[in-house]
Protein backbone atom coordinates (compact mmCIF):
# COMPACT_ATOMS: atom_id res chain seq x y z
CA UNK A 1 0.00 0.00 0.00
CA UNK A 2 1.29 3.75 -0.43
CA UNK A 3 3.45 5.50 1.91
CA UNK A 4 1.84 6.02 5.57
CA UNK A 5 2.98 9.96 5.63
CA UNK A 6 0.88 10.44 2.34
CA UNK A 7 -1.76 8.85 3.72
CA UNK A 8 -1.63 11.05 7.09
CA UNK A 9 -2.74 13.77 4.65
CA UNK A 10 -5.68 11.84 3.42
CA UNK A 11 -8.68 12.49 5.98
CA UNK A 12 -10.73 14.13 3.04
CA UNK A 13 -11.36 13.68 -1.35
CA UNK A 14 -12.64 15.73 -3.86
CA UNK A 15 -15.22 15.19 -6.29
CA UNK A 16 -16.22 16.27 -9.74
CA UNK A 17 -17.85 15.63 -12.88
CA UNK A 18 -16.12 15.90 -16.24
CA UNK A 19 -15.04 12.90 -18.02
CA UNK A 20 -12.37 11.53 -20.58
CA UNK A 21 -12.07 8.07 -22.46
CA UNK A 22 -9.57 6.15 -24.21
CA UNK A 23 -11.23 5.80 -27.68
CA UNK A 24 -11.57 9.67 -28.00
CA UNK A 25 -7.82 9.36 -27.99
CA UNK A 26 -6.92 8.19 -31.05
CA UNK A 27 -8.01 10.86 -33.22
CA UNK A 28 -6.09 13.39 -30.82
CA UNK A 29 -3.15 15.25 -32.25
CA UNK A 30 -1.37 15.90 -29.16
CA UNK A 31 -2.34 16.14 -25.34
CA UNK A 32 -5.90 15.41 -24.91
CA UNK A 33 -7.17 18.37 -22.47
CA UNK A 34 -8.69 17.18 -19.29
CA UNK A 35 -10.44 18.33 -15.99
CA UNK A 36 -8.70 17.64 -12.91
CA UNK A 37 -11.23 15.38 -11.92
CA UNK A 38 -12.15 12.41 -14.09
CA UNK A 39 -15.92 10.31 -13.30
CA UNK A 40 -14.87 7.21 -14.10
CA UNK A 41 -17.96 5.17 -11.74
CA UNK A 42 -20.30 2.97 -13.32
CA UNK A 43 -20.50 -0.27 -15.03
CA UNK A 44 -17.28 0.21 -17.22
CA UNK A 45 -15.34 1.24 -14.98
CA UNK A 46 -15.79 -1.58 -12.62
CA UNK A 47 -15.54 -4.44 -15.00
CA UNK A 48 -13.36 -5.56 -18.00
CA UNK A 49 -14.03 -8.61 -20.85
CA UNK A 50 -10.44 -10.08 -20.09
CA UNK A 51 -9.69 -12.76 -16.95
CA UNK A 52 -5.94 -13.91 -17.45
CA UNK A 53 -2.86 -13.05 -20.15
CA UNK A 54 -2.42 -15.43 -22.62
CA UNK A 55 0.68 -16.92 -21.25
CA UNK A 56 3.65 -15.81 -18.83
CA UNK A 57 7.15 -15.77 -19.80
CA UNK A 58 9.88 -16.10 -17.71
CA UNK A 59 13.74 -14.34 -17.59
CA UNK A 60 16.74 -14.16 -15.65
CA UNK A 61 17.36 -10.53 -14.23
CA UNK A 62 19.73 -9.74 -11.40
CA UNK A 63 18.82 -11.94 -8.55
CA UNK A 64 15.25 -13.07 -9.80
CA UNK A 65 13.94 -15.29 -12.13
CA UNK A 66 10.98 -12.74 -13.51
CA UNK A 67 7.36 -14.23 -14.57
CA UNK A 68 6.23 -11.47 -16.79
CA UNK A 69 3.22 -11.01 -19.20
CA UNK A 70 4.11 -9.45 -22.66
CA UNK A 71 1.38 -8.50 -25.14
CA UNK A 72 1.37 -5.76 -28.22
CA UNK A 73 3.73 -5.88 -30.99
CA UNK A 74 7.36 -6.49 -30.16
CA UNK A 75 9.24 -3.56 -31.79
CA UNK A 76 6.38 -1.36 -30.25
CA UNK A 77 7.11 1.63 -27.16
CA UNK A 78 7.17 -0.05 -24.24
CA UNK A 79 4.61 0.06 -21.16
CA UNK A 80 6.03 -1.39 -17.92
CA UNK A 81 2.96 -1.71 -15.20
CA UNK A 82 3.90 -1.75 -11.87
CA UNK A 83 1.22 -3.62 -9.53
CA UNK A 84 1.46 -3.04 -5.46
CA UNK A 85 0.10 -4.98 -2.61
CA UNK A 86 -1.85 -7.04 -2.32
CA UNK A 87 -2.41 -7.45 -6.16
CA UNK A 88 -0.79 -9.22 -8.88
CA UNK A 89 -0.38 -8.70 -12.55
CA UNK A 90 -3.90 -9.27 -13.23
CA UNK A 91 -4.23 -5.48 -11.96
CA UNK A 92 -3.61 -4.76 -15.41
CA UNK A 93 -5.15 -7.97 -17.39
CA UNK A 94 -7.90 -5.17 -19.76
CA UNK A 95 -5.55 -2.11 -19.18
CA UNK A 96 -2.79 -4.23 -21.16
CA UNK A 97 -5.13 -5.52 -23.94
CA UNK A 98 -5.97 -1.64 -24.42
CA UNK A 99 -2.22 -0.24 -24.73
CA UNK A 100 -1.45 -3.39 -27.11
CA UNK A 101 -4.63 -2.05 -29.56
CA UNK A 102 -2.52 1.19 -29.70
CA UNK A 103 0.64 0.17 -30.65
CA UNK A 104 2.42 -0.65 -27.60
CA UNK A 105 4.55 -3.39 -26.04
CA UNK A 106 3.49 -3.81 -22.86
CA UNK A 107 5.03 -5.58 -20.20
CA UNK A 108 3.19 -6.54 -16.49
CA UNK A 109 6.02 -8.30 -14.60
CA UNK A 110 5.39 -10.11 -11.24
CA UNK A 111 7.19 -8.20 -8.66
CA UNK A 112 9.72 -10.11 -6.27
CA UNK A 113 7.92 -12.67 -4.02
CA UNK A 114 4.96 -12.61 -6.69
CA UNK A 115 3.19 -15.45 -8.81
CA UNK A 116 6.28 -17.11 -10.87
CA UNK A 117 9.28 -15.00 -9.98
CA UNK A 118 11.48 -16.51 -7.96
CA UNK A 119 15.09 -15.25 -6.45
CA UNK A 120 17.86 -16.97 -7.83
CA UNK A 121 19.58 -17.87 -5.01
CA UNK A 122 18.05 -19.35 -1.70
CA UNK A 123 20.73 -17.20 0.05
CA UNK A 124 19.68 -14.20 -1.53
CA UNK A 125 18.15 -11.83 1.19
CA UNK A 126 14.41 -11.75 0.94
CA UNK A 127 14.82 -7.81 0.64
CA UNK A 128 11.49 -5.79 -0.01
CA UNK A 129 13.36 -2.02 0.40
CA UNK A 130 12.01 0.37 -2.12
CA UNK A 131 15.26 0.63 -3.76
CA UNK A 132 15.95 -2.78 -4.15
CA UNK A 133 12.62 -3.40 -5.89
CA UNK A 134 13.22 -0.39 -8.13
CA UNK A 135 17.36 -2.15 -9.11
CA UNK A 136 14.50 -5.06 -10.29
CA UNK A 137 13.02 -3.48 -12.95
CA UNK A 138 15.88 -1.86 -14.23
CA UNK A 139 17.74 -5.33 -14.17
CA UNK A 140 14.39 -6.63 -15.88
CA UNK A 141 14.75 -3.62 -18.64
CA UNK A 142 18.20 -4.35 -19.04
CA UNK A 143 17.62 -8.69 -19.48
CA UNK A 144 14.60 -7.30 -22.04
CA UNK A 145 16.94 -5.15 -23.62
CA UNK A 146 14.65 -2.12 -23.35
CA UNK A 147 16.14 1.06 -22.85
CA UNK A 148 13.60 3.36 -22.18
CA UNK A 149 9.93 2.71 -21.10
CA UNK A 150 6.69 4.31 -19.93
CA UNK A 151 6.35 3.17 -16.47
CA UNK A 152 2.96 3.09 -14.65
CA UNK A 153 2.20 1.75 -11.18
CA UNK A 154 0.03 2.11 -8.26
CA UNK A 155 0.93 0.89 -4.35
CA UNK A 156 4.10 -0.56 -4.49
CA UNK A 157 3.91 -0.21 -8.12
CA UNK A 158 3.68 3.98 -8.02
CA UNK A 159 6.81 4.17 -5.66
CA UNK A 160 8.64 1.97 -8.19
CA UNK A 161 7.82 3.72 -11.01
CA UNK A 162 8.70 7.24 -8.99
CA UNK A 163 12.26 5.86 -7.74
CA UNK A 164 13.34 4.40 -11.19
CA UNK A 165 11.97 8.15 -12.96
CA UNK A 166 13.65 10.17 -9.67
CA UNK A 167 16.90 8.30 -9.48
CA UNK A 168 17.11 6.72 -13.61
CA UNK A 169 15.32 9.48 -15.89
CA UNK A 170 17.16 8.36 -18.89
CA UNK A 171 15.42 5.07 -18.71
CA UNK A 172 11.81 6.69 -18.00
CA UNK A 173 10.12 8.14 -21.26
CA UNK A 174 6.97 8.98 -19.44
CA UNK A 175 5.26 8.29 -16.20
CA UNK A 176 2.04 7.10 -14.55
CA UNK A 177 1.76 7.43 -10.55
CA UNK A 178 -1.48 6.70 -8.96
CA UNK A 179 -1.19 8.67 -5.39
CA UNK A 180 1.51 10.69 -6.79
CA UNK A 181 4.77 10.96 -5.30
CA UNK A 182 5.22 8.13 -3.08
CA UNK A 183 8.89 7.90 -2.08
CA UNK A 184 9.28 6.55 1.48
CA UNK A 185 10.53 8.77 3.75
CA UNK A 186 11.92 6.58 6.72
CA UNK A 187 12.50 9.59 8.95
CA UNK A 188 9.42 11.16 8.62
CA UNK A 189 7.53 7.44 9.68
CA UNK A 190 8.91 7.62 12.60
CA UNK A 191 6.55 10.30 13.84
CA UNK A 192 3.12 9.44 14.55
CA UNK A 193 -0.10 10.25 12.76
CA UNK A 194 -3.61 11.41 14.00
CA UNK A 195 -5.12 8.18 15.35
CA UNK A 196 -7.72 8.19 12.38
CA UNK A 197 -5.20 8.22 9.73
CA UNK A 198 -3.31 5.31 11.89
CA UNK A 199 -6.15 3.35 12.25
CA UNK A 200 -6.32 2.36 8.31
CA UNK A 201 -3.20 1.35 8.71
CA UNK A 202 -3.48 -2.07 11.16
CA UNK A 203 -2.09 -4.53 8.81
CA UNK A 204 1.19 -2.65 8.74
CA UNK A 205 1.67 -2.77 12.38
CA UNK A 206 -0.14 -6.30 12.78
CA UNK A 207 3.03 -7.30 10.53
CA UNK A 208 5.06 -5.50 12.99
CA UNK A 209 4.19 -8.70 14.99
CA UNK A 210 5.11 -12.40 15.03
CA UNK A 211 1.44 -13.00 15.25
CA UNK A 212 1.30 -11.08 11.51
CA UNK A 213 4.55 -12.70 10.20
CA UNK A 214 2.63 -16.26 10.99
CA UNK A 215 -0.65 -15.01 9.56
CA UNK A 216 1.07 -14.21 6.28
CA UNK A 217 2.50 -17.62 6.42
CA UNK A 218 -0.89 -19.23 6.57
CA UNK A 219 -2.43 -19.52 3.42
CA UNK A 220 -5.84 -19.40 5.06
CA UNK A 221 -4.99 -16.01 6.59
CA UNK A 222 -3.34 -14.53 4.49
CA UNK A 223 -6.22 -15.01 2.07
CA UNK A 224 -8.50 -13.70 4.56
CA UNK A 225 -6.57 -10.76 5.43
CA UNK A 226 -5.80 -9.77 2.10
CA UNK A 227 -9.21 -10.25 0.84
CA UNK A 228 -9.91 -7.94 3.92
CA UNK A 229 -7.29 -5.45 2.50
CA UNK A 230 -9.55 -5.67 -0.42
CA UNK A 231 -12.79 -4.77 0.16
CA UNK A 232 -12.04 -1.68 2.15
CA UNK A 233 -9.80 -0.09 0.26
CA UNK A 234 -12.28 -0.30 -2.88
CA UNK A 235 -15.76 0.32 -1.72
CA UNK A 236 -16.98 0.95 -4.57
CA UNK A 237 -15.14 -1.76 -6.66
CA UNK A 238 -17.68 -4.56 -7.45
CA UNK A 239 -15.56 -7.72 -8.06
CA UNK A 240 -16.78 -11.16 -7.62
CA UNK A 241 -14.77 -13.55 -5.39
CA UNK A 242 -13.45 -15.55 -8.75
CA UNK A 243 -11.01 -11.88 -9.47
CA UNK A 244 -10.03 -12.27 -6.25
CA UNK A 245 -8.88 -16.14 -6.56
CA UNK A 246 -7.00 -15.11 -9.29
CA UNK A 247 -5.02 -12.76 -8.28
CA UNK A 248 -4.37 -14.42 -4.54
CA UNK A 249 -3.00 -17.42 -6.51
CA UNK A 250 0.05 -15.60 -6.77
CA UNK A 251 0.72 -15.11 -2.60
CA UNK A 252 1.35 -18.50 -3.30
CA UNK A 253 4.90 -17.49 -3.78
CA UNK A 254 7.27 -19.16 -0.83
CA UNK A 255 9.07 -15.85 -0.61
CA UNK A 256 5.95 -14.02 -0.28
CA UNK A 257 5.26 -13.46 3.21
CA UNK A 258 9.27 -12.49 3.72
CA UNK A 259 9.17 -10.29 1.38
CA UNK A 260 5.41 -8.56 2.27
CA UNK A 261 6.61 -8.61 5.79
CA UNK A 262 10.25 -7.03 5.29
CA UNK A 263 8.82 -4.19 3.18
CA UNK A 264 6.47 -2.93 5.84
CA UNK A 265 8.89 -4.17 8.60
CA UNK A 266 11.58 -1.64 6.37
CA UNK A 267 9.06 1.39 6.06
CA UNK A 268 8.78 1.80 9.94
CA UNK A 269 12.65 1.71 11.25
CA UNK A 270 11.85 -1.88 12.53
CA UNK A 271 14.08 -4.13 9.85
CA UNK A 272 17.25 -3.10 7.71
CA UNK A 273 17.76 -3.25 4.06
CA UNK A 274 21.05 -4.14 2.14
CA UNK A 275 24.45 -1.90 2.33
CA UNK A 276 24.68 -2.25 -1.34
CA UNK A 277 21.68 0.40 -1.35
CA UNK A 278 22.99 2.47 1.51
CA UNK A 279 23.89 5.21 -1.31
CA UNK A 280 20.44 5.09 -3.25
CA UNK A 281 18.38 5.52 0.02
CA UNK A 282 20.49 8.33 0.78
CA UNK A 283 19.31 9.92 -2.21
CA UNK A 284 15.71 8.93 -1.91
CA UNK A 285 16.02 10.57 1.52
CA UNK A 286 17.09 13.86 -0.68
CA UNK A 287 13.08 13.45 -1.86
CA UNK A 288 14.73 14.26 -5.20
CA UNK A 289 12.11 15.69 -8.00
CA UNK A 290 11.05 13.88 -10.66
CA UNK A 291 11.33 15.50 -14.40
CA UNK A 292 9.85 13.00 -16.89
CA UNK A 293 6.77 13.60 -18.32
CA UNK A 294 4.24 12.43 -15.83
CA UNK A 295 0.21 11.76 -15.11
CA UNK A 296 -0.36 11.30 -11.60
CA UNK A 297 -4.10 9.96 -10.31
CA UNK A 298 -5.99 10.13 -7.41
CA UNK A 299 -8.74 7.25 -6.64
CA UNK A 300 -11.70 9.49 -5.02
CA UNK A 301 -12.69 6.37 -3.05
CA UNK A 302 -9.54 5.44 -1.67
CA UNK A 303 -8.46 5.82 1.56
CA UNK A 304 -5.45 6.65 1.05
CA UNK A 305 -5.61 9.54 -1.59
CA UNK A 306 -4.69 12.75 -0.07
CA UNK A 307 -7.02 15.58 -0.12
CA UNK A 308 -6.25 18.99 -2.51
CA UNK A 309 -5.88 17.65 -5.92
CA UNK A 310 -2.60 17.01 -5.76
CA UNK A 311 -1.06 19.88 -4.16
CA UNK A 312 0.41 18.02 -1.65
CA UNK A 313 2.64 16.44 -4.18
CA UNK A 314 2.71 18.70 -6.95
CA UNK A 315 6.35 20.16 -6.09
CA UNK A 316 8.23 16.77 -6.33
CA UNK A 317 7.05 17.25 -10.27
CA UNK A 318 8.92 19.19 -12.59
CA UNK A 319 8.23 18.34 -15.61
CA UNK A 320 5.68 17.98 -18.24
CA UNK A 321 2.43 17.45 -16.08
CA UNK A 322 -1.31 16.54 -15.36
CA UNK A 323 -3.59 15.53 -12.95
CA UNK A 324 -6.59 13.59 -12.68
CA UNK A 325 -8.58 12.53 -10.06
CA UNK A 326 -11.17 9.28 -11.07
CA UNK A 327 -14.70 9.69 -9.28
CA UNK A 328 -15.97 6.40 -7.76
CA UNK A 329 -12.85 4.75 -7.78
CA UNK A 330 -10.68 2.60 -4.82
CA UNK A 331 -7.57 1.65 -4.45
CA UNK A 332 -6.59 -0.87 -7.37
CA UNK A 333 -7.17 1.98 -10.40
CA UNK A 334 -6.03 -0.16 -13.25
CA UNK A 335 -8.83 -2.85 -12.89
CA UNK A 336 -11.52 -0.62 -11.44
CA UNK A 337 -11.04 1.98 -14.30
CA UNK A 338 -8.69 0.43 -16.68
CA UNK A 339 -9.78 2.33 -19.62
CA UNK A 340 -8.79 5.94 -17.29
CA UNK A 341 -5.79 4.18 -16.30
CA UNK A 342 -4.73 3.18 -20.18
CA UNK A 343 -5.63 7.03 -21.63
CA UNK A 344 -3.41 8.20 -18.65
CA UNK A 345 -0.70 5.84 -20.15
CA UNK A 346 -0.91 7.76 -23.81
CA UNK A 347 -1.61 11.01 -22.43
CA UNK A 348 1.72 10.70 -20.32
CA UNK A 349 3.61 9.59 -23.49
CA UNK A 350 2.23 12.51 -25.63
CA UNK A 351 3.26 15.15 -23.00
Amino acid sequence: MIDRRSFGKALGVGAGAAAVGLAGAGSAAGVVAVPATTPASGPAAHTGPHTTFPRIKQIKAGVLDVGYAELGPAHGPVVICLHGWPYDIHSYVDVAPLLAERGYRVIVPYLRGHGTTRFLSDRTFRNAQQSAIAMDVIALMDALKIHRAVLAGFDWGSRTADIVAALRPERCKALVSVSGYLVTDREANLKPLAPKAELAWWYQYYFATERGRLAMEDKTLRHDLTRLVWDTVSPTWDFDDATFERTAAAFDNPDYAAVVVHNYRWRLGLAEGERRYDGLEKLLAARPTIGVPTVTLDAERDPFTAPGGGTSYRDRFTGPYEHRTLAGIGHNVPQEAPAAFAQAVVDADRL
